[in-house]
């Protein structure tokens, strides 16, 4: 089935474009939503996660301590790939379970012409890009996104310290095949992205989110 992976930084509308996506028929994949799923009390990905950051990530009934994590794991940029290195080998094969499905699953893949799969943390993931049939980018400059993500309620300076661990806009768009520019406040991210479904064949008969 063929497979597209959506990129891009904090506020840049990657989450927007995948799930305007998944409205044209696509079928989603969040990879921050499966990586969560990996930490069940007692599994073998969260205790390695408390020996590398310590105990204080798990509460007293054995469930991850998401705050505390975050205020571990992404305070360097050697913090968080030392997160990476623990949670992605796990996510990738997790995501090529599901992709590269047995034969038997074919039924069930067939109700879906297209996979979804965002990505938050691309450049660290790009070696399951080779499960894409297509990388789309979407980007944005900073101070747009910036100014998007206080909209929506994150403090300029939890916004600064997350950017200043992300890839450049430039660094994005090279790891890319279609690149997106959703600076406009408009419906332009999403006739670009109707515009991509029709070239690849996979427009669906399911109506459009729209703004």
């Amino acid at each position: 089935m063929f497979t597209v992976f959506v990129i891009g930084n904090i506020a840049s509308g990657k989450s927007t474009a995948a799930r305007y996506l998944e409205s044209r028929g696509g079928r989603l994949l969040d990879l921050d939503q499966m990586a969560k799923d990996l930490y069940q009390p007692c599994s073998d990905v969260l205790e390695r996660i408390a020996q590398e950051f310590g105990d204080q990530i798990v509460l007293d009934d054995g469930k991850l301590d998401r705050s505390a994590l975050a205020s571990a794991a992404f305070a360097t940029t050697e913090s968080v790939k030392r997160l990476n290195d623990i949670v992605h080998p796990l996510l990738i094969q997790r995501l090529a379970d599901i992709l590269v499905a047995p034969q038997s699953c074919a039924a069930a893949q067939a109700s879906y012409p297209f996979y979804v799969v965002e990505i938050s943390v691309a450049a660290s993931f790009a070696e399951a890009f080779s499960l894409a049939d297509c990388v789309i980018a979407v980007t944005a400059p900073l101070e747009i996104r910036r100014v998007r993500a206080i909209e929506r309620g994150m403090s300029g300076d939890d916004f600064d310290r997350r950017a200043a661990l992300q890839p450049t806009e430039q660094e994005i768009c090279d790891l890319a095949d279609v690149v997106i520019d959703n600076s406009a406040a408009d419906d332009s991210l999403f006739r670009t992205l109707d515009a991509w479904l029709s070239e690849h064949g996979l427009v669906s008969n399911q109506g459009s989110l729209g703004l």
